[in-house]
């Protein structure tokens, strides 16, 4: 069994993978968040490897955040001035180190979803 944060990003609003977005992980205590890592999707939406891992995972609150604004400009879909979603955040906790935390997101210009994945 794979541990540590994984993620992939689905555009449902053209019904395919979302390439080139930016993804931000950060870890927050005590007040701060502290960026461990930024990468950004592949064509298939997904990153070469985990967002986080090995001895660097490890329980507590953690956020991604997805820059979907940035990436429906890209792509040519004319946004409102300011786009109804710019920065997507997913706050979410990490109770165990030894389990795999998969979060994937769904996303349309208005709207996106997401769940715990496997």
């Amino acid at each position: 069994m794979s541990t540590g944060i994984t993620t992939h990003v689905l555009d449902i609003s053209q019904g395919k993978p979302a390439q080139a977005v930016r993804i931000e992980l950060y870890r927050l205590q005590e007040g701060r968040a502290e960026l461990l890592r930024a990468e950004v999707t592949n064509a298939d939406g997904r990153l070469q490897g985990p967002m986080l891992s090995g001895e660097a995972f490890v329980p507590g609150t953690y956020e991604l955040v997805f820059h979907v604004g940035d990436y429906f400009r890209e792509t040519g879909v004319l946004l409102s001035d300011p786009p109804f979603l710019d920065q997507v955040p997913i706050r979410f906790g990490v109770a165990a180190a030894d389990s795999h935390y998969h979060v994937p997101l769904l996303i349309a210009p208005w709207g996106y979803n997401t769940y715990r994945g496997s």
